[in-house]
């Protein structure tokens, strides 16, 4: 895997080899049927951000189009499920795409769900087994490969404006609970993915190819093969004091969660929208 070290702790990326990245997608895993798609991408790269997602919102208000992408070598105050901020150090790679699906505001959530989809399906085809932990992780080995925060702009009941923010461990540090891709990739004989270019067009196209294999087959479909991907599948869940196992993941996105029979009330099954509950990664011997 030589060209490791060299490449990832550049001081920044190289644009030119980004854009040569992204006109070649059949090189990052993305699906034949979904290559076609030929999104303009504006990019923009930092040395440092509080927050890619921060600063793309900025640049929208000064008039960026869609398509615009802020990359940042490092971060101090990245955004994170339930509200927490990270710092990110050099080595991973954080990024922010800004696109006006014009979805209804009910289905803003499943954006996040189609990236995470999309992302995992690229990596899957160069030979990464990556899995999904609803609603917005990445998984690789049963530890955080990466993760996923859509943010949204609604206007008479559209999402007009959504940022995807992604951040993606590379070679940098992670926690006991979480895994780099140089990690992952270590028992490869010549790595898919030897530069943060490539890796960061994957995650861009891998967005892409997320949203449109979700309008080419539908929600009920779409879903159905998320799922496939899905870690939590017979996950055991406490709900308010009540036991209960992960079944799926409904049409509309939300985790739907089998309830076990009380004395006092009979099985049942409910839906639950994303921050209604923390799962866990490692799933050995958490299983109904």
């Amino acid at each position: 895997m030589l060209g490791w070290a060299q490449t990832i702790f550049s001081t920044c990326l190289n644009l030119h080899q980004l854009y040569q990245s992204l006109a070649a997608p059949e090189r990052l895993g993305i699906e034949r049927s979904l290559s076609l798609v030929h999104p303009q991408f504006h990019i923009h790269l930092f040395e440092h951000l509080s927050s890619t997602s921060a600063k793309l919102w900025e640049l929208l208000q000064v008039g960026a189009a869609m398509g615009t992408v802020a990359i940042a070598r490092q971060q101090s105050a990245g955004r994170g499920q339930w509200g927490r901020t990270w710092e990110s150090p050099a080595g991973g790679l954080y990024l922010s795409l800004a696109l006006a699906p014009n979805l209804p505001a009910a289905q803003a959530h499943c954006l996040t769900l189609y990236s995470a989809w999309g992302i995992a399906a690229a990596l899957r085809n160069l030979g990464v087994a990556a899995l999904l932990k609803w609603p917005n992780d990445l998984v690789v080995r049963g530890r955080k490969l990466g993760g996923i925060l859509t943010e949204t702009r609604i206007e008479a009941g559209l999402v007009t404006q959504a940022v995807i923010g992604v951040g993606l461990n590379v070679t940098n540090p992670v926690p006991a609970t979480g895994i780099n891709l140089q990690s992952a990739l270590a028992n490869f004989p010549v790595s898919p993915l030897s530069r943060l270019e490539t890796v960061a067009a994957l995650v861009l196209r891998g967005i892409i190819q997320g949203y449109h294999f979700y309008q080419q087959v539908g929600a009920v479909a779409f879903m159905k093969t998320y799922e496939n991907l899905l870690i939590n599948l017979g996950q055991a869940v406490n709900i308010d004091g009540h036991s209960g196992c992960v079944i799926g993941v409904s049409e509309k996105g939300l985790l739907r969660v089998r309830l076990k029979p009380t004395q006092h009330s009979k099985e049942s099954e409910i839906d639950l929208p994303p921050g209604a509950i923390a799962l866990r990664y490692n799933t050995q011997n958490l299983h109904c």
